[in-house]
Parts: structure tokens; C-alpha cells; sequence
């Protein structure tokens, strides 16, 4: 089932954009459905899936050098996480970057 969501990514000079921490150098395309894929990271935990919020908010995260973009979540699950992180995360097999927020 295709549900909406939101995610943050960092925005390069050139205006692409990637993902926070996670294979970052990658640089991701709208309109695209894109795959979850694993890239175990050094300080961080295994949770090969999209990490998408229910609402364009996360407060432990700066916004500087980056944007909220509207996704669509396929194959995901509700992953629940305390008030300052957002509240609820989304982990998604796949996700389509519609447009910005």
C-alpha cells in the first residue's frame, strides 16, 4: 500500500540531493521509485529501509544544508520513536521523492 510521508536530505550546491548520513554521496532522483538498499555505516545501526516521518518535523535533526521533501512510502512499517525524534518513523522498502514541501 502507497502512502505519503516526508523525508529530509541534504542539498548539494548544484541542488541534487542525497541522503542525511547513509550513502550520501549517492545522488537520488525525483519521480523515481528508489529502492532500499544496505550500506552498513560505522555508527550507525543496520536498518536497510528508507527512514520517512509522518509529518515534516524531526527536531533533533538541523536543517541547515538541507530540505523536506514529500515521498510515497511502499512496503513500510511504523517504527515508533521517542517525541524528539519525530514521534513515529516510517521504514520503507521503497520511496518515490514527489516534490518539495
Amino acid at each position: 500500500m502507497k502512502m505519503k510521508a516526508y523525508k529530509l536530505f541534504r542539498v548539494l550546491k548544484s541542488g541534487e540531493i542525497t541522503s542525511l548520513f547513509i550513502n550520501k554521496k549517492e545522488r537520488l532522483e525525483l519521480n523515481k521509485w528508489l529502492v532500499a538498499e544496505s550500506f552498513p555505516t560505522k555508527g550507525f545501526k543496520l536498518r536497510p529501509y528508507w527512514h520517512c516521518t509522518s509529518k515534516p518535523e524531526a527536531p533533533h535533526l538541523s536543517e541547515k544544508g538541507r530540505v523536506w521533501m514529500e515521498v510515497e512510502m511502499d512496503g513500510y512499517q511504523e517504527f515508533k520513536r521517542p517525541a524528539i525524534q519525530g514521534g513515529v518513523w516510517f521504514l520503507a522498502d521503497n520511496i518515490r521523492i514527489v516534490g518539495d514541501v
